[in-house]
């Protein structure tokens, strides 16, 4: 019988190891990915059973990954690790189709359970935020803005540089990037942290100290 198929996204590879010896003796790791771009690659052309993700990477985040999975039709199961202990993201993540959220303190006891159920179409919370969840309605989630800690390093590039009044345009030269993918990033971002106009970027990223006083 073949054994359930894994793909790990972790930028850090020492996490990434262990999360192999937990699961190896159950399941067929394919592949450990770093980022959320690559974790969108890897879902493509290996069409895993399960991905087990981290929601903080470089260059798309989990939930951003998550989303481009959901647009492209993936079937694979989605399992957010994370060290987030804040209803608020599993929230948004179950929302956004994840199978599952663990805490990576509790991998070792929770993880290979939450896969399990993932794989019979039940979805897993760990216990440890589950009386918080039942607190959150779709309206709330919908006015949950996220955090700076969700940005990737090329969005705190692209947020600092639109909101020092850079064009589109200004930011795809200065980034080496085509125009339409610093406008999208742009959109990407202000969706994120639930900002309507530039005028609001400016002062989100004053207030997180993103840029300094003009």
């Amino acid at each position: 019988m073949n054994r359930p198929r894994i793909v790990i996204a972790d930028d850090h590879r020492i996490v990434a190891e262990g999360l192999r010896s937990l699961l190896e003796p159950e399941f067929e790791l394919v592949e450990i990915v770093a980022d959320g771009a690559e974790m969108v690659g890897a879902a493509r052309r290996l069409a895993p059973d399960v991905i087990v993700a981290d929601i903080t990477m470089p260059r798309l985040n989990g939930l951003e990954a998550l989303d481009q999975l959901r647009s492209l039709n993936c079937t694979a199961k989605v399992i957010f690790l994370t060290m987030h202990k804040d209803a608020t993201y599993a929230a948004r993540a179950l929302h956004a189709g994840a199978a599952g959220f663990v805490l990576k303190h509790s991998a070792s006891s929770e993880l290979v359970t939450a896969i399990r159920d993932s794989l019979i179409g039940k979805t897993y919370v760990t216990p440890a935020l589950a009386d918080s969840l039942k607190e959150w309605s779709p309206s709330r989630l919908g006015n949950a803005a996220g955090d700076v800690s969700d940005l990737t390093p090329r969005q705190r590039e692209v947020i600092q540089l639109f909101a020092e009044g850079r064009s589109a345009k200004e930011v795809a030269k200065s980034l080496h990037i085509s125009t339409r993918t610093a406008e999208n990033h742009k959109a990407r971002i202000m969706k994120l942290l639930g900002l309507s106009t530039t005028a609001d970027l400016f002062q989100y990223c004053l207030r997180h100290k993103l840029i300094g006083p003009e």
